[in-house]
């Protein structure tokens, strides 16, 4: 595990943009019948899923962005870093940050690349963006998480298509003098066989598709995650009570609402965002926490607990102080 503490840069604004269309779980009852569907939404949470048609990634990276930079007024030869977080690129070759930085007008002189992680992604791209903010000359990063995971599902797949939706979130970053960000990160590659898709890459290649193990995945979520808290908020000097929100990665109600009692969070800190969108992947923490705070009479400082974890097996926890970011209203993509 790796565990630091440091200035942390400012979270100016974060904008979602998703599929127009949305998926409703009941009407899977054609598929799996009712009584099997209403099983499963229970013991989930969600009730509906933004879903792709041909979009990509890159596009809707790039909705979200442009207007990310017009509602916080940055011009786009102010960015130095792009990072781009997605286990579903455009392309096997270019990485989709080329894509964006040509598409969005970002200069020549930006560090832009991809990173390949799924639901602990978010906070890894931090990790990531506020080293290098921290280390070298950049005052403005703009970090892109997201997936689409239903190209890798089929719609018979009784498992996992009530599951996962859609969407990709652009995260804006300045750098500061003021907040401070302590992270937790781990792996375990022991847990790879449990949450993969197999095809697709040179080992076996083919149409990708996704499978997953569920009982496993409870099992480890519920074995590294709250130790990962337990260690970053000790690195940040800070207890659960400090939180104002407590925004875990967004898989199933069921597992928020088990980690959540597991690291004593009282309910009114703990972020739900799973009903409307499902989940989606390394963007659902930025996803949940604007959805919230769009809803909510926010201070002008927080303290935000983030936690995201799965494929790898993979686990990632920052403690966060910043002023509260600019949230836009979700850009829904046609």
């Amino acid at each position: 595990m790796v565990s630091f503490t440091a200035r942390a840069p400012k979270l100016c604004g974060i904008v979602t943009a998703m599929p127009e269309a949305v998926s409703e779980n009941a009407d899977l009852a054609a598929s799996f019948g009712a009584e099997t569907m209403a099983k499963i939404m229970a013991a989930t949470g969600i009730e509906r899923r933004p879903v792709a048609d041909r979009h990509t990634v890159s596009q809707l990276g790039e909705a979200a962005a442009v207007v990310l930079l017009e509602r916080l007024g940055w011009a786009p030869d102010s960015i130095g870093l792009l990072i781009v977080v997605t286990q579903t690129p455009d392309y096997p070759l270019p990485g989709t940050a080329s894509l964006l930085q040509n598409r969005l007008g970002l200069a020549k002189s930006t560090a832009a690349f991809d990173i390949s992680l799924g639901c602990s992604g978010y906070v890894y791209g931090l990790s990531v963006a506020h080293a290098m903010m921290q280390s070298g000359n950049i005052r403005r990063a703009l970090l892109v998480t997201g997936d689409i995971t239903s190209h890798m599902i089929s719609e018979s797949n009784r498992a996992l298509a009530p599951l996962f939706g859609d969407a990709v979130a652009v995260t804006a970053l300045e750098l500061s003098e003021h907040g401070q960000i302590a992270f937790d990160l781990g792996s375990d590659g022991s847990g790879a066989p449990y949450l993969i898709s197999k095809t697709g890459g040179l080992a076996e290649p083919g149409t990708p598709e996704l499978f997953m193990d569920g009982t496993q995945v409870m099992a480890f979520s519920l074995k590294q995650v709250a130790p990962s808290i337990e260690r970053a908020l000790h690195e940040a000097g800070k207890s659960i009570g400090d939180m104002d929100y407590v925004v875990l990665h967004q898989a199933n109600a069921i597992m928020l609402k088990t980690l959540g009692q597991k690291i004593k969070a009282r309910e009114d800190q703990l972020v739900y965002a799973v009903r409307d969108f499902g989940n989606t992947t390394s963007t659902s923490i930025p996803l949940a926490l604007c959805d919230h705070l769009s809803k909510v009479a926010t201070a002008p400082q927080l303290t935000l607990l983030l936690c995201g974890f799965g494929v790898g097996w993979s686990w990632s926890t920052a403690v966060w102080q910043t002023e509260a970011p600019l949230c836009h209203d979700i850009i829904r993509v046609a």
